[in-house]
């Protein structure tokens, strides 16, 4: 038995629609210009490594207000039909921080597992990871994962947790994600 893909049309013009991922980096300072969003280009960059499908990314910076970050989520996957959704930023114990409160507001459930995982991968590290609040969740057909803000832990977050990424958007009825099988491997049961 082989997977099954889904191709999206654009009934409209006939032609396929390209994979959306979204990138979404929280931070007051990088959407005020005070400093350059490296964060988000580590994500764009680790999936251009990982992915061999065709995609392009959605990608914004903004503040870190609950309300923008919502509203930014909502269009990424209602509007801009992302089947992926990745924030970086926000996701700390600062009054701030509320990108995982953002997240759980416009999910319609939660995958614990995902935050579970980069924080044991993170304490590997630094013992700090404890202090971490990332999650993910489900919207529509759609993945949102929350990944710290520092270049270094999104790769280290991306690396542990991707693998089950592919396979969690298979089972959504989403697009098919193939991968470079050197860099990452993804998980999917064989079949019978």
């Amino acid at each position: 038995m082989y997977p099954i893909r889904t191709i999206n049309f654009n009934i409209e013009n006939k032609e396929m629609s390209p994979i959306k991922i979204g990138v979404i980096t929280v931070s007051d300072r990088a959407s005020a210009g005070v400093y350059e969003d490296i964060s988000g280009k580590a994500i764009i960059s680790t999936l251009h490594e990982y992915l061999t499908s065709s995609w392009e990314e959605v990608y914004t910076i903004i503040p870190d207000e609950q309300e923008i970050i919502e509203q930014t989520i909502i269009d990424m996957v209602d509007e801009q039909h992302c089947c992926l959704v990745v924030t970086t930023g926000g996701t700390g114990p600062a009054k701030r921080d509320v990108t995982p409160e953002a997240t759980e507001a416009v999910c319609d459930r939660m995958m614990p597992g995902f935050g579970e995982l980069m924080r044991a991968e993170s304490l590997k590290y630094v013992p700090t990871a404890i202090l971490s609040r990332q999650t993910a969740g489900l919207r529509k057909e759609s993945l949102i994962v929350n990944l710290p803000g520092k270049p270094k832990s999104i790769r280290e977050c991306l690396d542990a947790v991707f693998p089950a990424i592919p396979y969690c958007i298979d089972l959504m009825g989403g697009p098919y994600l193939e991968c470079d099988m050197a860099v990452i491997q993804p998980f999917r049961p064989k079949s019978k």
